[in-house]
Formats: structure tokens, C-alpha cells, sequence
């Protein structure tokens, strides 16, 4: 996810990869960060020293490791005035300003964003810690809002959110899969059945955002009775289509709060 945040804010021109800077304990994993250009460090300590902005993109469960790696550095001094964005889940802005309270003057903000921000279509939300300022939050609404649509909402809603966005596209992916799969069984090539069906979807999405229909109103200008349209209705909903993804959001949405409770207890 951090890359596909810098891959996007780059491409749109707000930043260079040389005022990137990386980290992460295992080389390998800094090799393609090289390639771009990016400063990189085995040290979590050189990047909060170096970076104004410092964005938390590790497991909720080795954050209090992270933390206290750049807090018993010799850099630590260093470490302050920090604006700190998290994309953990579970993890709520109480448990991250705990633990960076050490650090003087820190601020946070929690992200929650998903991959099409990759194509300037992610869908991302935030919400402020207690004491972060206007201009933080002018500034990663600034940063975030070129990568697609970006608002800031009450934190209790963001577990909700991260399963319907973060995780949603991992769902629409399996839907396109299987519509491409139906068009295969029933003769296209795959490249062709999986082109038509991705249009499909997307033009599906832009009719719901742009004419701010109902979906039952839209499908309904769709079924025309006694049609192909309602007989495929028909055999989605004896698949129990509409249960099946309400229950990947909420299995979702308790995944992201169990990992918060298990990432919380492992850094206590």
C-alpha cells in the first residue's frame, strides 16, 4: 500500500522519488524502492529524522517494535514536530498518539485507502488524532485527494469503510472473474470477456456516482420483463448473491477489529 500512496502522489507531480525516504529491516524489500530512486534504510530511525511526513505501513502487530526502534536511537532527538499518518488497521488514533507520545510535538492521522489509487480511482478516508492541526489536515487532504476521492469521517466508521473499500476491491476482482468466466463458458475469448466485463463495471460504477440513482432503480431500467436481463436476476439471487456479500463486509469488518485488539495486545 505504500507503495501504490507514492506511486500515485508521483505520478501527479507532487512529489520526486528522491525526497522519498524508505525503510525496512530486510534489503530485499528495498530493491524496487532503489530502482526508483527513493532513499532507503534498514534504520526506521533515518526515515523518521529525515521525513516530514511519515507514513506507518507495517503490521498492526510489530508497530510497538517499529516505534521503539527509532525511539532508543541515538536519532530520536531528532524525531519531533512529526506529522504521523497511519494505513494499520484496527489500530484507532488513541493507541497510536500512546505511542508516540514519547516523540514531542507528534501528530497523528489515520488513513484508511485501497489499491485503485494506483489509477487515480482509490477511494480514501481519514481521521484526525486530537492534536493535529488545520494545516495537517489541509495537507493530507491535498496529498490524498489526487489519488481519487478522499474525505475525512467520525473514526467509529472506519473498520465499515475499510471493508467496503479497502477490501471491496478484492470482492468486485472475484465478481469480474466470474462474469469473464461466464462469457468464456459461453464462448468469448478470455481477453475479449474479460475486457467487456471490466467496461462493464466501470460503467456500471460511474452510472451510480454520476446519476445518483438508486441501484434497484438502475437495474430495474435494465430488466425488461420477461428479458435475459431478469433471468440472470433470477438464478443470482438463488445464489444468495446479496447475502454472500454482505457477509464478506461484515466478516470483513470484524477481521479489521480483531487485528486492532491483537495488535494493541501484542504491543502492550
Amino acid at each position: 500500500m505504500a507503495k501504490a500512496i507514492c506511486k500515485s502522489i508521483q505520478s501527479k507531480g507532487l512529489i520526486d522519488y528522491s525526497q522519498i525516504y524508505v525503510s525496512s529491516p530486510y534489503p530485499k524489500n528495498l530493491d524496487s524502492w532503489k530502482t526508483l530512486g527513493a532513499n532507503v534504510s534498514t534504520d526506521n530511525a533515518v526515515v523518521a529524522k529525515e521525513a516530514d511526513i511519515i507514513f506507518l505501513a507495517v503490521k498492526p502487530h510489530i508497530l510497538k517494535g517499529a516505534i521503539e526502534e527509532i525511539w532508543h536511537s541515538p536519532l530520536a532527538t531528532h524525531v519531533k514536530d512529526k506529522l504521523f499518518v497511519s494505513i494499520l488497521a484496527g489500530i484507532t488514533t488513541t493507541d497510536l498518539e500512546e505511542l508516540l507520545s514519547k516523540f514531542i510535538g507528534s501528530r497523528v492521522i489515520r488513513v484508511m485507502t485501497n489499491t485503485s489509487i494506483q489509477v487515480g480511482e482509490g477511494c480514501t478516508v481519514y481521521c484526525p488524532g486530537t492534536t493535529v492541526t488545520e494545516t495537517d489536515l489541509e495537507l493530507v487532504q491535498k496529498i490524498l485527494e489526487v489519488t481519487g476521492m478522499c474525505q475525512c469521517i467520525p473514526e467509529h466508521m472506519i473498520n465499515a469503510v475499510g471493508a467496503v473499500s479497502a477490501s471491496g476491491p478484492a470482492f468486485v476482482y472475484l465478481f469480474i472473474e466470474a462474469l469473464s468466466d461466464g462469457g468464456v463458458r459461453m464462448g468469448l475469448h478470455r481477453e475479449m470477456a474479460t475486457r467487456f466485463v471490466a467496461q462493464t463495471v466501470m460503467g456500471a460504477a460511474k452510472m451510480v456516482l454520476e446519476t445518483r440513482k438508486h441501484m434497484g432503480t438502475l437495474k430495474d431500467e435494465v430488466c425488461s420483463a420477461g428479458g435475459q436481463t431478469i433471468a440472470g436476476i433470477h438464478a443470482l439471487e438463488r445464489g444468495a448473491v446479496r447475502g454472500s456479500v454482505m457477509d464478506a463486509i461484515e466478516a470483513a469488518a470484524l477481521k479489521a477489529a480483531e487485528l486492532g485488539k491483537q495488535g494493541k495486545s501484542k504491543n502492550e
